[in-house]
């Protein structure tokens, strides 16, 4: 009998990734490392009328889980003070609660304790290790030298998600031996197809001017990109191209993993030690044709770029 285990955020899109992609439920339990029988329960809590969607799916797992658990009272948090006083660290508090108390309460939660603690001009940031202000793992993102005007992949449309369209691309840029040189990618959701070209340097302009001359021709709808300041000339691109251009959330590399799979791909044919500098025009459009005519198991086993041609694209 198969024993149930709590998905990540990653691992439900990839749920739903693999099952647009008709993967059946073994495979896909196969793929992501859990039991099938976690992929069948996850289906049928979380499918809605419209089918699985990950991103609601994960809402509601959360929404379930939250409401489960007990509220964390005034008598925990004298304990974690206790613990705190004792030169204890937030992540080992965290472990001897859920170990010893079977109280969830992670370190995230006691760090932000500490912090409002010290706002209000108590001591407890004094038996930290560490001293200096550490940034939060998730729920808000640094301020400093953000991209101006982004518009974030929660705003992106359903048909994004769906992959019922050509035209919806990811893209990023791989860096060369020494930060030296740079590879940019754009792949198409749908078709998986690959666009990529050198990038002597990853400034704002030269990655703009790139994408902007490597998308004419091609239907294109929407980029997602990740945060590099390298993709700070989006405004541009999107005037350009006629497009809507998206970030992904900082660390949150799954959420371009049409991208990131491919890059995963060319990096077979180019090391993380390969001195970008010393690479060909002719390099790189090898890599690219390579990629372009290999079959796909999620195309049903056609290449990219039969894929297009039978979409009247290439």
């Amino acid at each position: 009998m198969g024993t149930y285990s709590q998905l990540t955020y990653n691992q439900r899109y990839h749920i739903y990734t693999f099952q647009k992609a008709g993967f059946c439920q073994t495979e896909i339990a196969k793929v992501i490392g859990v039991h099938k029988s976690t992929i069948s329960r996850e289906l049928k809590r979380n499918r809605r009328k419209k089918g699985y969607r990950y991103k609601q799916a994960h809402q509601f797992a959360i929404s379930r889980r939250d409401k489960s658990q007990p509220r964390i009272t005034g008598k925990d948090w004298l304990l974690v003070d206790e613990l705190i006083n004792l030169d204890w660290s937030p992540e080992q508090i965290s472990e001897y609660c859920r170990e010893e108390k079977d109280l969830q309460i992670s370190q995230e939660w006691i760090y932000q304790h500490i912090y409002r603690d010290k706002q209000s001009g108590g001591m407890l940031w004094k038996h930290l290790r560490c001293r200096k202000k550490r940034k939060k793992r998730y729920g808000s993102y640094e301020k400093r030298g953000q991209i101006p005007n982004r518009v974030w992949i929660d705003d992106r449309p359903q048909a994004v998600e769906d992959r019922s369209r050509l035209g919806d691309w990811e893209a990023d840029t791989i860096i060369g031996k020494g930060k030296k040189g740079a590879i940019v990618t754009l792949v198409d959701r749908k078709s998986r197809y690959l666009l990529m070209d050198l990038a002597p340097q990853r400034t704002k302009k030269a990655i703009q001017e790139i994408i902007i001359t490597l998308l004419a021709g091609f239907p294109v709808h929407t980029i997602t990109c990740d945060n590099g300041k390298e993709f700070a000339g989006h405004e541009t691109i999107a005037k350009e191209l006629g497009a809507a251009v998206y970030f992904a959330h900082p660390y949150a590399s799954w959420e371009r993993g049409t991208n990131e799979n491919t890059n995963g791909l060319i990096r077979q044919y180019f090391p993380k030690n390969t001195n970008f500098r010393d690479l060909t025009q002719e390099d790189i459009k090898f890599v690219e044709h390579r990629l372009n005519t290999r079959p796909r198991k999620c195309l049903s086993f056609i290449s990219p770029m039969v894929f297009l041609n039978n979409h009247g694209c290439t």
